[in-house]
């Protein structure tokens, strides 16, 4: 295999205008989250003297940005993306602001960060779905998974880069700098999106004839579902009585999940991923207790995945070409479980450091191809909501999967902890992709694409599973975006939320 089919694929910056706006957006927006995130943990804990105050806070913005991720999907599925993105990030940036006014202040004030915290939660859970919404749009689908891989780089260097500049501008000029640099990243990256046209969801109302034959398999013929012509017919019908109700329009976004066999069953995946395999609030005692290491080292462990993650976007040129993504995304959860394991059970950390770093590998892999999936077999006009769905289990699954993993170590050593769980998260990814052919047989290309037409009709042996039909992807879009024709709706962990 040739460097060049490793290297992360590079076409849609080559390709898209538009996405290198983006791109260069979320370059800046992610090495400014890095600058706040630490600056503000490292206030909370100067002002209130203990590591609770830092955890409660995070506590906060994830509660705050779930509901904004919610929100943010309906209005994303309603309303002119480009428009929602900017208004999200000079909102983004006005938070910003205020945090480097009360850093400025004599005596900085704890319960304003609190306030902060909510406000930077709402907001950037707001402009998350629609970030994360207009790829498709930008890229068209056979660029989904390199365009979600080169997202991932931004986010994984300002994770690499942004930590170490933050603490040196702490140390030095003070917090309130790193504040302001951030907020100069937006004003740049409102400037780049300022160039972007304008990116309203499509609404479609098809007409059938027969049998929907985009019925995703798994749905009985018949039912609504999200993106068939049977649903443009039910859409339809209901319009004008589901305007105006946003719990609704997200009840939507959850039928699409559940009846979208595909995105159902990588949902899974990424849920029991993290739910039983997650080491990160395990890294301080196992660096002391099992490493007999000090803050150095914990460092070290909390960086290796990223190191790993780095290298898995940097090198995921094949993800776009892979013929089973969905059994591509299967075996590097299963392979994220087991690096945990193994880490679980090395018991020195020249060992524990590479098995980390596979683990971060393994799950940027997953991540990439998770996004395009998603992208691909969801309608236009649902990306919005079912963006945010993905996005808040995202944010929320992790913290109970360090909850659970904390738990245990009330029980057995951390060390076996993580082994039951990575064992058990390879396991149950195992029954679930043995339990889902659609995933298994899932695509990034459309039927024509997949296979060359030699002018005969395929036949489907009865009681076999074809490879569900995508859902239908706007052509990208050149400097503007046509009228759409008429219907409603969906970063990594994507543009990520802005902590505080």
């Amino acid at each position: 295999m040739r460097v060049g089919e490793i290297a992360a694929d590079v076409a849609p910056l080559r390709e898209s205008r538009e996405f290198r706006l983006l791109f260069a957006a979320s370059a800046l927006s992610m090495l400014g989250t890095a600058l706040t995130s630490v600056a503000a943990s490292l206030q909370v804990y100067d002002i209130g003297g203990s590591s609770l105050h830092v955890g409660m806070v995070n506590v906060v913005i994830a509660v705050s940005l779930c509901i904004g991720l919610l929100t943010g999907g309906v209005v994303a599925d309603r309303a002119d993306r480009r428009a929602v993105i900017l208004s999200t990030r000079a909102g983004a940036a006005v938070v910003v602001l205020a945090l480097a006014g009360n850093a400025l202040m004599d005596r900085p004030q704890l319960w304003v960060i609190y306030l902060l915290a909510v406000a930077a939660g709402l907001v950037n859970g707001l402009g998350a779905p629609a970030l994360m919404a207009v790829t498709p749009a930008l890229v068209g689908r056979k660029h989904l998974a390199a365009a979600g891989a080169l997202l991932t780089l931004t986010t994984q260097f300002g994770a690499m880069v942004g930590p170490t500049v933050a603490g040196i501008v702490a140390a030095g000029p003070g917090v309130a700098t790193c504040y302001l640099l951030d907020a100069g990243g937006f004003a740049v990256g409102a400037v780049l999106l300022w160039r972007l046209p304008e990116l309203r969801p499509e609404r479609r109302v098809e007409e059938s004839a027969g049998t929907p034959e985009g019925t995703p398999a798994g749905i009985p013929v018949g039912t609504a579902v999200p993106g068939t012509a049977e649903a443009g017919r039910a859409d339809a019908g209901k319009a004008e009585e589901a305007a105006g109700h946003p719990l609704r329009d997200i009840a939507d976004g959850l039928r699409h999940l559940r009846g979208q066999p595909v995105i159902r069953a990588l949902m899974l995946v990424d849920l029991f991923a993290v739910l039983l395999a997650m080491p990160y609030a395990l890294f301080p005692q196992i660096g002391e207790r099992v490493f007999d290491g000090g803050p150095m080292t914990v460092g070290l462990l909390y960086s290796a995945p990223s190191v790993g993650a780095f290298l898995g976007a940097a090198t995921s040129g094949w993800t776009g070409r892979v013929l089973r993504p969905g059994t591509a995304l299967a075996a590097a959860a299963a392979g994220w479980g087991l690096a945990v394991a193994a880490f679980g059970a090395s018991g020195v950390l020249w060992l524990a450091l590479p098995l980390l770093a596979v683990a971060g590998y393994a799950d940027t892999i997953s991540e990439i191809l998770r996004r395009a999936l998603i992208q691909t077999y969801t309608p236009d006009h649902l990306q919005g909501r079912v963006g945010s769905l993905w996005l808040a289990q995202a944010t929320a699954a992790p913290s109970a999967g360090n909850a659970l993993a904390g738990l245990g170590t009330r029980l057995v050593a951390p060390g076996t902890v993580l082994v039951a769980g990575g064992a058990a998260c390879a396991a149950v990814v195992g029954v679930v992709t043995a339990g889902s052919p659609e995933l298994r047989n899932a695509t990034l290309r459309s039927e024509h694409e997949a296979e060359p037409d030699h002018g005969h009709a395929r036949e489907t042996e009865p009681g076999k599973h074809g490879a569900p039909e995508p859902a239908d992807i706007p052509e990208p879009v050149s400097g503007a975006v046509p009228e759409p024709v008429s219907r409603t709706e969906r970063q990594d962990p994507d543009d990520r939320h802005q902590p505080v």
